[in-house]
């Protein structure tokens, strides 16, 4: 009898948490829907498959970690922008005048409106980077690393726009 009471209690508790509870500690509000734009490449050096896969990235969180639905009409919440940098950096020297390790950064300029809850719009650069040893060749390691920062801008936006971190 007590574990068919606990199981009622977790089960009524759950369903009370559903009006707009996300994954992230924060609330949807009364939203329904997300619309997620493309996000144009404007940096100076450009990867083909960046927008894409950014883009694609940000969709992923918003649908795994929200009770949101996507959509591509009108939507509740709209999130959209640009990659605004793409680049490699040397970062500290050797004696033998090289590198030993180098800095790959994406900076992105976000746009998100809030059609519930205007007050909740905002527009923020977020930036991100990966240090890799210099030993290897960008290109070797570049796929792998896009795509650890991609996930941390997408947390990004999501954290920023749904916890307000």
């Amino acid at each position: 009898m007590k574990r068919l009471i606990f199981i009622v209690t977790i089960g009524l508790f759950m369903y009370a948490c559903g009006g707009g509870y996300s994954f992230t500690g924060g609330s949807v509000g009364e939203a329904k829907t997300i619309s997620v734009d493309y996000f144009a490449n404007q940096a100076l050096q450009v990867n083909p498959d960046l927008s894409q896969r950014l883009t694609e990235q940000i969709k992923t969180t918003f649908i795994q970690q929200t009770p949101l639905d996507l959509t591509t009409d009108q939507a509740d919440l709209l999130v959209e922008g640009s990659i605004t940098d793409y680049n490699v950096r040397p970062m500290s020297a050797q004696g033998n005048e090289t590198t030993s390790q180098s800095r790959f950064t994406i900076t992105i300029r976000v746009t998100f409106t809030n059609n519930v809850e205007a007050d909740k719009s905002y527009q923020e650069t977020f930036s991100r980077y990966r240090d890799f040893s210099s030993d290897n060749l960008f290109s070797d390691v570049e796929n792998e690393l896009m795509e650890e920062i991609n996930k941390e801008l997408a947390e990004d936006i999501m954290n920023r726009a749904i916890a307000n971190w």
